[in-house]
This record gives C-alpha cells, structure tokens and sequence, in this order.
C-alpha cells in the first residue's frame, strides 16, 4: 500500500505495479485485496478523487490542472467520476 500511496498519480498498470512490488499479478491482487475493500484499480481511482476534491476545495488550481495533476487522462471521465462520488461536477465544487 505504500508504493501506491506514493505513486498512485502515475501512469502505471497493475502488471507494472506488481511488478514493483515484487509479487506477480495474482499474488499482487490477492494480497491487495487482504488490505482493502476495493481492487487495486478501483482504489486508484478513489484516491485521486480524494486528491482531487481537496485540491479543488483549496481553490487553488483550476478543475483541468487537478484533473491531470492526480493522474486522470481524460477530463470527462474525472468529471463524470468525481460526479458519481461527490454528487457534484468538479467546477462546482471550487
């Protein structure tokens, strides 16, 4: 958990991420999923939101910025995800 806790802004792929670990994929999914409710992707994904909607309440940088800052590489996709676990679209959160 900590590599990804480090690293969970980068683009890398759960083969890549195990690999990292030391463990392959089964083993890497298997013990993720011993520390954490969600898959190893689903998990990524949360964890930039969570980044994402604190550094879009600071209001500090702009929605497009954050987007790509966390580690989203299509802003509609952020969109629609922050939407689904805040209730509210990104720019109307600032």
């Amino acid at each position: 958990m900590d590599f990804l806790d480090k690293n969970y802004m980068c683009d890398l792929s759960i083969e890549k991420i195990a690999n990292y670990t030391g463990r392959s994929l089964a083993t890497f999914k298997r013990d993720f999923m011993k520390v954490s409710d969600l898959p190893p992707q689903k998990w990524i994904i949360r964890r930039r939101l969570e980044a994402a909607h604190a550094l879009i309440r600071s209001g500090r940088e702009n929605v497009t910025d954050v987007c790509y800052r966390v580690g989203f590489k299509n802003l509609s996709h952020f969109s629609k995800a922050y939407k689904e676990m805040y209730g509210n679209s990104p720019k109307n959160d600032i």
